[in-house]
């Protein structure tokens, strides 16, 4: 032992005994071992540099893959809003000027063709199913007229004159009575030659021209309307609906008609939507340089809805290599994007990626190249033997 003073006088130890302290503490071990005393247990997975390395047990709990190229249609992507398809659309008017009765019909409610939406009462009706009945009155006394004066001539009992007569009165009621009745049809009023004036009355009903969904409402029960452009019921067929797109100047040669399309929304982020195109404009907008592309959608549950916006895929008559992972390779960590790459037989190091969404997997834009195997299920249980590893 060395015994050390400083200017004061005080006295500083120094235990400087090192191999004895060694020693003593290899003992110490010894005799924790001897005793019965629990040890360490030895490590599952060993550092390599900047990877992990596996057991054989953790093996096998994780699947790994190797890449691979496969071809794909190119894609050209661009943003869209979605619109009604107006060849699907219905504005109802008034065909004749009177007072609305029996409405049927509220905003949301589905209809179908021919179903009846509601009737006007019009005195112009009235007026037009009186003249119809007064010229079916002349057309039959004129044809019993002609009759007549047909026997009389054949016996020699009249002249020929008055048969020729004759004659010209029932041409003239018989295009009376056609010209009436198109004006009932005008007006919306289906008779038959058999009906009698007792079977028509002074009511209109307006019935829908297409199935669809009743978007909008500008009538009530009662209120007197005028057969004029303001549309009483608007009615649309919601089952397709249009996609206007907006498609750079520089890539309007590779649009064509037909060409098929997929949709994607925010609202449903996890579901694709089948269209195609059916117009390209003939203007190009000189702000943005682009051109408005018209899509069909099918919308057969209703989730596309007008005003919302939509990614367009166009699939192009064209396809490109690309290297392709599954979803469960990749984990994120501070905003980035990660898998495991194999090293080794059981050696893996985390890589750096960037990677895109396809059709249920991910597109890798850099980072990993043909070839290379994965960690393609069990990268949690990779991560945690990293962390627990400390690996840096």
């Amino acid at each position: 032992m060395a015994i050390l003073r400083d200017r004061k006088g005080k006295v500083m130890t120094l235990l400087g005994l090192c191999g004895l302290l060694v020693c003593g503490c290899g003992g110490a071990n010894t005799e924790g071992n001897a005793l019965g005393g629990s040890a360490s247990p030895p490590p599952t997975a060993a550092r390599t540099g900047n990877g992990v390395t596996l057991d054989e047990a953790m093996m096998h709990n994780i699947t790994v893959a190797a890449l691979s190229e496969k071809s794909l249609p190119r894609l050209l992507t661009a943003t869209g809003k979605v619109q009604f398809n107006e060849d699907q659309m219905a504005r109802i008017l008034a065909p004749v000027s009177g007072q609305v009765q029996q409405l049927r019909v509220k905003v949301g409610d589905m209809v179908r063709k021919g179903e009846p939406l509601f009737t006007i009462h019009s005195r112009d009706v009235a007026a037009a199913r009186d003249e119809y009945f007064d010229s079916r009155k002349d057309l039959d006394l004129a044809e019993k007229t002609y009759a007549m004066n047909r026997d009389l001539c054949a016996h020699q009992a009249a002249s020929r004159i008055a048969l020729q007569q004759a004659e010209s009165e029932l041409a003239k009621a018989k295009a009376r009575a056609t010209r009436t009745m198109e004006s009932l049809h005008a007006l919306g009023v289906e008779i038959s030659d058999k009906e009698s004036v007792e079977g028509i009355n002074a009511r209109v009903a307006v019935r829908t021209p297409l199935s669809g969904t009743v978007l909008e409402r500008l009538v009530t029960e009662g209120q007197f309307v005028q057969p004029d452009n303001n549309a009483l019921l608007t009615i649309t067929d919601l089952s397709t609906v249009w996609v206007l797109a907006d498609i750079f100047e520089r890539d309007l040669h590779l649009v064509s008609v037909g060409q098929k399309a997929e949709l994607t929304t925010s609202a449903y982020p996890e579901q694709k939507f089948v269209a195609h195109v059916v117009r390209v404009s003939d203007v190009v907008d000189a702000a943005t340089r682009t051109v408005k592309v018209r899509f069909l959608a099918a919308n057969p549950d209703g989730h596309l809805k007008p005003e919302m916006f939509a990614s367009v895929a166009l699939f192009l008559n064209e396809s490109m290599p690309v290297l392709t992972i599954p979803p469960t390779a990749v984990f994120t960590e501070g905003g980035r994007s990660f898998v495991y790459a194999r090293t080794g037989e059981r050696e893996f190091i985390r890589r750096p990626v960037e990677v895109e969404p396809d059709a249920g997997s991910l597109k890798v834009v850099t980072g990993l190249q043909v070839g290379e195997q994965v960690v393609s299920d069990g990268t949690l249980l990779v991560r945690l033997e990293e962390n627990r590893q400390g690996v840096n």
